[in-house]
């Protein structure tokens, strides 16, 4: 009995030891800039998500209650609180042709690029998820058929389908263009040596951008414009019971993958070219500066002021009991952090 009660009280303290020692273990993984990274994508991606899919859900399944203007509020307004969600934290990029175009043109490490993917398609897979299971009356509503095509088709409100007025290529050009609008838009409305958007306000903005896109521009191909929105709930549609025709419909899958990043490049460069060279950027001056990771450049404070100026006319005591005494200054251990614009 004896022997029985230490081994309880060992095993309790063990524990009692053990879980706080997790803990500082979990918050420190969690400090980690990728996983903040990560987990920012993820979580905005779904929120973005989730909202924009509700919205086709209604659209589709809902008669009276949907209809294609409460589609683009939807997804704009997603993209809104997604922003607010994440921009502090990884940009929200929320759209992987945005993470590919900043990675092209040296804006972002690639090494931080399938981090961002990864979070994004897991988010978008997830809220496709959430979304099956909240509007179950989908099964109903296609008579207990899962159909791709056809007046009851369910598959459009996960992913977007070419419609019968247009062609494989015209769709693939559109694509180009609408994404290619988004970035140019972006760009813009970011850039702080143009006209920017008002500090606290670029998320409302960038969501009224997606609704003027969608309004204007989204009944070709219903504006995918982001392999992170389009391809991880069309997998979802492929093992929740649609079937391979998800991806066989009018070869459709690939152009909402490949055109977005197209696009995107495509943008950003006209941007950079026709409108960010053009401006006059104000130089910075460091002193001692390094520059390291992406964005951050430390700069090294002197840790001695400069010596008081004397007149060559003043006599100055030179003996043991006038002299000043020295003090040294221990140097500074952190560097200060300056982001660059």
């Amino acid at each position: 009995m004896v022997q029985s009660d230490k081994k309880r009280r060992s095993t309790r303290s063990s524990k009692m030891v053990s879980s706080p020692v997790v803990m500082t273990r979990m918050q420190a993984i969690m400090q980690k800039e990728m996983v903040r990274e990560f987990l920012a994508e993820f979580m905005s991606t779904y929120v973005m998500m989730v909202f924009g899919l509700g919205s086709v859900a209604h659209m589709v399944l809902g008669g009276k209650f949907g209809s294609f203007l409460g589609v683009n509020l939807g997804f704009g307004f997603g993209v809104t609180m997604g922003v607010h969600m994440a921009g502090n934290i990884s940009g929200a990029h929320m759209n992987a042709a945005l993470t590919f175009t900043n990675c092209a043109l040296g804006r972002m490490s690639w090494k931080k690029f399938p981090v961002y993917i990864l979070g994004q398609f897991l988010g978008s897979f997830l809220a496709a998820a959430t979304i099956y299971c909240l509007f179950y009356s989908i099964i109903e509503f296609s008579g207990g058929r899962l159909t791709v095509t056809g007046p009851i088709a369910t598959a459009s409100i996960f992913a977007t389908y070419l419609p019968d007025h247009s062609t494989l290529w015209r769709g693939f050009l559109d694509e180009v263009l609408v994404t290619g609008m988004l970035q140019l838009c972006l760009f813009a409305i970011t850039d702080k040596e143009n006209n920017p958007a008002l500090q606290g306000t670029q998320a409302l903005v960038i969501g009224i951008l997606v609704v003027v896109i969608g309004v204007s521009l989204g009944m070709n191909t219903g504006y995918a414009m982001n392999p992170s929105r389009d391809l991880p709930p069309r997998f979802f549609t492929y093992i929740a019971g649609w079937g391979i025709q998800v991806f066989r419909a009018r070869d459709w899958w690939w152009v909402p993958v490949v055109a977005p990043l197209l696009g995107a490049y495509l943008g950003g460069i006209i941007y950079l070219v026709f409108i960010g060279s053009t401006i006059a950027r104000r130089p910075q001056i460091l002193e001692d500066s390094m520059v390291y990771e992406d964005r951050r450049i430390p700069v090294l404070p002197k840790t001695m002021p400069n010596p008081p100026m004397t007149s060559p006319l003043t006599p100055v005591s030179v003996s043991p009991i006038n002299r000043p005494s020295v003090r040294t200054v221990p140097p500074l251990s952190d560097p200060i952090h300056l982001e660059r614009f």
